[in-house]
């Protein structure tokens, strides 16, 4: 029986949300599947659909951090007792590990393959990022058989400066379109469980509380528009939540902020929502808006090479320069005041992301596999 390794840094944000339809496909071409990652999950009987077996990794996210050596000589011996036929590296932790674990079995013939969730080095990022991660990613490359790329900008560097055998351009991981499209809710009874007044005009967001995410501009903007019916919802947990809450309270709109941390109903959120804001600084391509997308959202973003994948400035959303919380807030009092803009763009958001739809993504690597 052929087998196949995914390895990633942890189990529930990443492989769970993201390779469930990998694993599938490989276990329908007679596979036995494998996971290597962390356990976040908070459990000790890890559950991930269609994996046969699951090797508990303690990787660390900081590349740096010492105890990625025990990681390293684990896996190694992992992937050297077992004769996988493929191994598929994801994350940066997970891809630089996985690739270094490998490197004899690659020797032996097998097929190392590596998906760049959105380079740490790009147009307009800080030196210090071109200056670690471009060489660790180079050197990796050499050792790598086929180098996947989920952008344009990324595919584009990667064919010119990596040294994979092969560099594949591939539309994201997919997402299940259909699942957030047909879904029907009370929207009231929504906004009321989370605690957003059933009148208000909601604007949503999903993502880690950290300072990628820059939750902090869109609290600004709202700040700026001064209109108590506008409250903002955001789902996901991080260290800055402390900070959000104490920037909305010097606001004085501490009482349009909803923190509602982790949650598995973003389809039911984003219906119960008015505009989906992504004011992200570096993406590599964004599922979170996708989702959004299908569920006919209006999009205010911000400009970075993995959104304007997806998004076509005042066709299906406005892009604004991260930081300029003046322009996010003239892009949502438009999107509020003229709803013939804001049904366009409804409608173009729905049509514009089939390409991004999962059967696509699982119909194309079922070629590059191939």
């Amino acid at each position: 029986m052929k087998k196949v390794l995914f390895v990633a840094t942890v189990v529930q944000k990443h492989i769970n949300v993201f390779h469930i339809p990998f694993l599938k496909l490989f276990k329908e071409k007679g596979y036995k599947t494998y996971v290597a990652s962390s356990n976040d999950t908070g459990r000790s009987d890890v559950s991930i659909p269609y994996c046969d077996e699951y090797f508990e990794i303690a990787f660390k996210r900081n590349p740096l951090h010492p105890g990625n050596i025990s990681a390293y000589r684990k896996l190694k011996a992992i992937i050297n007792s077992n004769d996988f036929d493929i191994i598929h590296c994801h994350t940066p932790v997970g891809g630089l590990i996985g690739r270094l674990a490998a490197l004899c079995a690659r020797k032996k013939g097998t097929r190392v393959f590596y998906t760049a969730h959105g380079f740490h080095f790009y147009k307009g990022a800080p030196l210090k990022n071109w200056l670690f991660y471009y060489p660790v990613e180079k050197f990796c490359s050499y050792f790598t058989d086929v180098l996947i790329t989920i952008n344009q900008e990324d595919f584009t560097l990667a064919k010119k400066r990596m040294k994979a055998n092969r560099t594949e351009y591939v539309p994201g991981v997919g997402v299940n379109i259909q699942k957030f499209s047909d879904i029907q809710i009370d929207k009231s009874s929504k906004r009321i469980e989370i605690g957003v007044p059933k009148n208000a005009f909601v604007l949503f967001s999903v993502g880690e509380l950290n300072e990628n995410k820059n939750h902090q501009v869109i609290i600004k903007a709202i700040a700026k528009l001064n209109d108590k019916n506008i409250h903002y919802v955001i789902a996901g947990e991080g260290d800055k939540r402390g900070y959000l809450n104490a920037l909305a309270s010097e606001l004085g709109i501490s009482e349009q902020l909803h923190l509602l941390g982790y949650r598995k109903d973003i389809a039911q959120l984003n219906h119960a929502a008015d505009i989906f804001c992504f004011p992200s600084i570096r993406e590599g391509l964004p599922i979170a808006l996708i989702e959004a997308m299908a569920c006919g959202l209006p999009i205010v973003a911000a400009n970075n090479r993995g959104t304007n994948e997806v998004i076509v400035c005042d066709k299906n959303g406005f892009l604004c320069k991260y930081n300029d919380d003046g322009a996010f807030a003239l892009s949502i009092s438009k999107l509020m005041k003229e709803d013939n803009l804001y049904n366009c763009f409804s409608d173009a958001a729905r049509v514009s992301i089939k390409k991004f739809d999962v059967e696509n993504i699982v119909n194309i690597m079922k070629e590059v596999y191939e």
